[in-house]
């Protein structure tokens, strides 16, 4: 678990629901520890310069490109992301997932929402989807897959190792979308 900024109690919580024994990355060496991490919704600009700050930035790409599983959730979503359509000065992402991902795309704070998403490879019905000043992707490349979308616009993706929603499942008690990238790190080794 990413422990720089945003809504890390809350992941930790549903992995713990999940069945993973989650445990929180804020140094290199607690990276190379780790054989899946979660990137938290929070404040993207701020996790980008917290993990350049931390000396984590490079490390994170490295683990990506060496196939670690990642699951980003919200700003995590934008920090996956290959590129960003409007990226606040010196912003950087870690990439790893072939998107366009638009920041706050839904809306300021005011307009956050909830909603049903149905999302592919999660049984049980709709997941429900809390989208706080939430990023949508503009575009995916060919090895990104789109397992959910929201007013026409891909909210959920993954690509191989690498999943990410826009929404926040952590906020809701419903730790499927957990346990499907506790699943991936499984599998993965």
């Amino acid at each position: 678990m990413l422990a720089l900024q945003g809504d890390v109690r809350e992941h930790l919580t549903a992995l713990a629901a999940a069945g993973a024994q989650a445990v929180p990355v804020r140094r290199p060496e607690e990276l190379a520890a780790v054989r899946g991490l979660v990137i938290p919704g929070g404040e993207s600009t701020t996790i980008s310069k917290l993990a350049h700050a931390f000396g984590l930035l490079e490390p994170l790409r490295e683990r990506v490109r060496a196939g670690m599983p990642a699951y980003g959730s919200c700003a995590g979503m934008i920090m996956l992301a290959d590129k960003i359509l409007d990226p606040r000065s010196g912003q950087e992402t870690v990439g790893g997932i072939d998107m366009l991902v638009r920041r706050n795309a839904f809306g300021r704070q005011n307009e956050s929402f909830e909603a049903a998403v149905e999302v592919a490879g999660v049984a049980g019905g709709p997941v429900e989807g809390v989208f706080i000043r939430a990023p949508w992707v503009e575009s995916l490349g060919a090895a990104a897959e789109a397992l959910a979308e929201y007013d026409g616009h891909p909210v959920a993706v993954r690509q191989g190792n690498l999943l990410a929603t826009a929404f926040h499942p952590e906020l809701t008690g419903d730790h499927r979308v957990h346990a499907l990238f506790t699943e991936m790190v499984r599998a993965a080794g």
